[in-house]
């Protein structure tokens, strides 16, 4: 894979890079304008996406940081984004161009005050593997093999222009209107501002550790403060195949199921007993070990549920609840899903809505076991998401619906159903967080 030798780092930089990415799309539209005259127009549209996507995820994959986090993030959102951006957009997990070896060592010295061969007895300058943030590097020190994560230069100081840039292309997506529209782009700058901080991802990542590791069937990497710092990370390398690599060829149905038992009750353990969550379930955060046992690594983005918040979701997840027209309506207030200044007819488009929607997602919920490969279930919420997101009428209206809570929370829930799909774990047994 063809090398970095720079990244830009400047705002001007960052904004021109967009900008030009902006242009080939713009050209990208003018070909599909003449395209559909001559040809099939659904045709056409399909490769409209795949030449904006490639487009885009190639000025992206440039920029690294906060931006190619976005992409990486709706990669998350299948049910929204045509397929050619999805399948694009997911190799921001873990496969974009890494730091050339020079810039490497540059980028090390600068964060460490030292060369990496000053503090490791080996250390291979040739990435593993790289994603939105950071890079990760093969070492040893004292017998143990390490991996240690280098975050991009000039990641943690460009969250918030970056958030800037891409912030209208979010807004078109997903029709954020209103005068409280910032609260949800500030949840998403805080965030991945938390996720530029290396010294706080290790003392969650330890805290974790202490709190999950009973957990069966699940694995983690130590963590060492020593050969770390705020923008340097190093733990444990593990030995062990991605999540998605994994569920390609895996054909043994008992393992599938112990495997998703055992994401399962991670996040649910965590939720519901912890009231914090690792909010950033894509398949390149967990690896497969030979033992079959579940790794899970990189825990920079995480999320804490105040109480207000977690009491109403979870109540709502209820089919009692869903099945009581007030108090159903009652929960929707006190998620901000219906709001006070809403006219009669939002109100009743959205309590529709959200009854249709939460009927079926929370389906997991109303039982003591859960059978994830069932393709049905999820072909309903890929025709339900494709509903509204064609709908003309949700379009005509003001899209912020919720609390801003709702952005990690949800989007860890779409990840972990997700996961759990790929995996196609039957027989999940749904509350075993109340054994721990």
């Amino acid at each position: 894979m063809k090398t970095l030798d720079s990244i830009p780092t400047s705002k001007i930089q960052r904004a021109s890079k967009l900008v030009t990415t902006g242009a080939k799309v713009g050209v990208n539209y003018l070909k599909y304008y003449g395209d559909k005259l001559v040809n099939n127009e659904v045709d056409a549209k399909s490769r409209l996406n795949e030449n904006n996507a490639e487009d885009i995820y190639d000025g992206l994959k440039q920029l690294k940081g906060s931006a190619l986090k976005v992409a990486q993030m709706l990669s998350m959102e299948k049910s929204i984004l045509p397929a050619a951006y999805v399948e694009k957009f997911s190799l921001a997990q873990f496969s974009v161009p890494p730091l050339s070896p020079p810039l490497v060592s540059k980028t090390f010295k600068k964060y460490f005050g030292k060369n990496p061969n000053d503090i490791f007895d080996k250390f291979n300058l040739t990435s593993v593997n790289a994603a939105s943030i950071g890079q990760v590097h093969k070492a040893e020190k004292d017998g143990k093999t390490l991996a240690v994560k280098i975050q991009y230069p000039g990641v943690a100081e460009s969250v918030a222009s970056d958030l800037a840039l891409v912030k209208p292309i979010a807004i078109k997506m997903f029709n954020i209107r209103g005068k409280d529209s910032d609260k949800y782009f500030k949840e998403v700058e805080d965030k991945l501002t938390e996720e530029t901080n290396y010294i706080l991802e290790i003392e969650q990542s330890k805290e974790i550790v202490e709190k999950c590791k009973h957990i069966p069937s699940l694995k983690f990497p130590n963590y060492y403060t020593e050969y770390s710092s705020d923008r340097i990370i190093t733990m444990d390398w593990m030995k062990g195949e991605h999540l998605s690599e994994f569920t390609a060829h895996n054909e043994d149905p008992e393992v599938s199921t112990k495997l998703g038992q055992a994401l399962w009750d991670f996040y649910m353990h965590q939720i519901h007993n912890l009231r914090k969550v690792h909010a950033d379930p894509h398949p390149g955060n967990f690896l497969v070990s030979k033992e079959a046992d579940l790794i899970a690594l990189d825990f920079g983005c995480m999320k804490t549920i105040p109480e207000k918040f977690y009491i109403p979701y979870f109540e709502l997840a209820k089919p009692e609840s869903i099945a009581d027209p007030v108090i159903f309506e009652k929960k929707l207030y006190e998620l901000e899903i219906l709001r006070a200044d809403d006219s009669k007819e939002e109100l009743v488009f959205f309590r529709a809505m959200f009854h249709e929607m939460l009927s079926l997602f929370t389906q997991p919920f109303h039982g003591e076991e859960f059978d994830f490969s069932d393709d049905t279930f999820f072909g309903r919420i890929s025709d339900l998401g494709a509903k509204y997101a064609k709908s003309s009428e949700l379009k005509n209206m003001n899209g912020n619906r919720g609390s801003k809570h709702f952005i990690y929370i949800n989007r860890t829930f779409f990840g972990l159903y997700n996961l759990m799909h790929d995996l196609k774990a039957t027989n999940v047994k749904i509350n075993n967080f109340n054994n721990y």
